[in-house]
């Protein structure tokens, strides 16, 4: 694969069969690897040889989608030796064992409650025996070769530390694949009461949508969880998924430490659907106030001074009702103009907003 042009991004930020395993059929766990980690079971296939590549996936429910991910991967040529690890945060629609029973060659692990994205994702990598990790979401599909590309580029660039294709939703448009670091003052203008004064819109933009080209390779500063490629080492070095983060901002903050030691690079003519929210929006209670909690713990490890994230909070607080408001006469409206689909999505974030203001608040401001 010729190594594409490059365009800097300017910045102001310095087998075994499926059945019951005796002892000796289950994969050693890492000695380092935490103790409240217990899953019910792992299957693993005998390897006849190392792999080039270890697939990473954190998987709750989404029985359909992971199936054709897992086809993607197997059933269609993608040039490379690998290994897919699985690892299932106790999903009730049967995805673990369709998993069994459909892709032996899977390795399986299963948790016994969710636990979330970062947790599940380290689990999977310490089971890696690839020379690379790519982490990868159960609701994409990867055309064919698409390992075999970015294996290529990873390769011939080994001072790159983390490798993210371009994203494609289901519909074939292109989905925003990196970002600049975010600022408070971009998640401020996130709120209901600070955005129609557009007082932060242009933080907003530099963050999300200003400096996204689809069609350019180049360096970035954040990477998308949903498909990031890396070496083994370097993930291990910069310190895995920081598993204080349940759901939402893990791969800011891993993008954020890998960066301050390697170049993270977008490939544009690396594409893999992302149908995305598949998982979030089944269990909204878990998804919405973790990524709030996360962009938290993000702006805290990153030197973000108490009476800032004080304020932060205190605006979040005091936007709910006014974010419950809308989201009610959205609701109605979109109910009573037949848009029967894009009411049940805004059913869903309200949801959310309720479970997060009547349970979650208090985590929230302890975080």
């Amino acid at each position: 694969m010729p190594a594409p042009k490059m365009i800097p991004l300017e910045t102001d930020a310095p087998g075994l069969a499926v059945g019951t395993l005796t002892p000796s059929d289950r994969l050693p766990l890492p000695a380092e690897q935490p103790e409240d980690w217990r899953p019910d079971w792992i299957r693993r296939l005998s390897e006849s040889g190392p792999v080039d590549l270890s697939i990473c996936i954190a998987s709750w429910n989404c029985i359909d989608y992971l199936r054709k991910c897992l086809e993607s991967l197997h059933d269609i040529p993608q040039g490379v030796r690998l290994e897919t690890i699985v690892v299932d945060n106790a999903s009730h629609d049967g995805a673990a064992e369709m998993v069994a029973k459909d892709f032996p060659e899977v390795l399986l692990v299963r948790n016994s409650e969710n636990k979330g994205f970062a947790k599940a994702s380290n689990q999977a990598a310490a089971l890696a025996t690839g020379r690379y990790v790519f982490f990868l979401n159960n609701d994409t599909e990867l055309p064919a070769q698409t390992l075999r590309k970015l294996l290529d580029y990873a390769e011939a660039h080994p001072e790159v530390g983390m490798i993210g294709p371009k994203l494609l939703g289901g519909d074939g448009a292109v989905q925003i694949s990196y970002r600049r670091r975010p600022s408070l003052l971009a998640m401020l203008h996130r709120t209901s009461i600070l955005r129609w004064t557009g007082l932060f819109r242009g933080e907003y933009q530099r963050y999300r949508r200003d400096s996204f080209q689809a069609r350019e390779a180049r360096r970035v500063e954040i990477l998308m969880g949903a498909a990031v490629l890396m070496r083994r080492d370097v993930f291990e070095q910069c310190g895995r998924w920081d598993e204080d983060y349940h759901f939402g901002g893990e791969d800011i903050d891993l993008s954020e430490r890998v960066g301050r030691q390697y170049p993270l690079v977008y490939l544009a003519d690396v594409e893999i659907t992302h149908f995305g929210r598949i998982s979030s929006r089944q269990n909204i209670e878990f998804a919405a106030p973790n990524v709030l909690i996360g962009y938290v713990h993000y702006f805290r490890k990153t030197g973000t001074s108490r009476l800032a994230l004080a304020a932060y909070k205190a605006t979040v607080t005091i936007d709910l009702p006014f974010q419950l408001l809308g989201k009610s006469l959205q609701l109605l409206w979109r109910t009573l103009r037949g848009q029967s689909v894009r009411a049940a999505k805004t059913r869903i974030a309200l949801r959310g907003l309720w479970h997060f203001a009547r349970h979650e608040l208090t985590r929230f401001w302890k975080a």
